[in-house]
């Protein structure tokens, strides 16, 4: 095992840790948070724990059913919840690709974001699992933004992106020809800023603001927990406010 994998698995691991009894969760999509699926899995064959969780994807929903996580549907867990105000989840577990110090993400390389955002917005607790190698100062410089939209306004939504400062590239699959087709029948348009996200709130606002754009894969405001994890197996745990 790489020392990626090694930093990857200890913070699954100590995602895993956090869930409850009872709880309501949150399936990430990504490959840290499949070693947190594989740990829980354990822990429901272990010691008895009684969880059921909402997938992010496809591939999140295989996971999950391979490691003997129950499954439901937002519409299953959320309505009652949503009704009083409560949150429908008490805690989603996910990966990120870029994470700065004020907990805003990129997120979306695996073209699950915007499955993810959804869930992520409707936990209590929306716990990040990553390896050092995902932290940084300023979102974008690494990675570019995400951005999935419909396959008639790819063009005019390149051309906004541009305004921007962006330079927008259409995702293609590498064991297909053609686009990348997200879970939801639609295109990816990886953003990339030349000089990084600047500020994260208003590029947020400003790509919502542009029609033909589903979702993107900036998450401001959404992250309370940061879990990095190290090769040796150490995690810092990091929370906001």
């Amino acid at each position: 095992m790489s020392d990626s994998d090694r930093a990857k698995r200890a913070a699954g691991e100590a995602a895993a840790a956090l869930v409850e009894d009872g709880m309501r969760l949150g399936y990430g999509t990504g490959s840290t948070t499949a070693f947190a699926l594989e740990a829980l899995g354990r822990r429901v064959r272990e010691e008895g724990l009684r969880v059921v969780g909402v997938a992010t994807s496809f591939a999140a929903e295989r996971l999950a059913h391979a490691h003997g996580l129950p499954l439901a549907t937002l519409a299953d867990l959320g309505l009652d919840r949503l009704a009083t105000g409560t949150p429908a989840l008490d805690l989603a577990l996910d990966g990120a690709d870029e994470v700065d110090g004020a907990f805003n993400l990129i997120k979306g390389r695996g073209a699950a974001h915007t499955r993810e955002k959804v869930v992520a917005s409707l936990a209590a607790r929306f716990v990040v699992l990553i390896d050092p190698s995902k932290e940084v100062e300023r979102l974008g410089t690494k990675m570019p933004v995400p951005v999935e939209v419909l396959p008639m306004a790819e063009p005019a939504v390149a051309r906004a992106l541009r305004g921007l400062g962006a330079e927008p590239v259409l995702r293609m699959g590498q064991a297909k020809d053609g686009p990348v087709v997200t879970d939801q029948g639609l295109w990816l348009l990886d953003a990339r800023f030349p000089e990084g996200v600047g500020d994260a709130v208003t590029l947020d606002r400003a790509l919502h603001a542009i029609p033909g754009v589903l979702e993107h894969g900036l998450f401001v405001g959404l992250a309370t927990d940061v879990l990095v994890g190290e090769a040796d197996g150490t995690v810092r745990h990091r929370t906001r406010g």
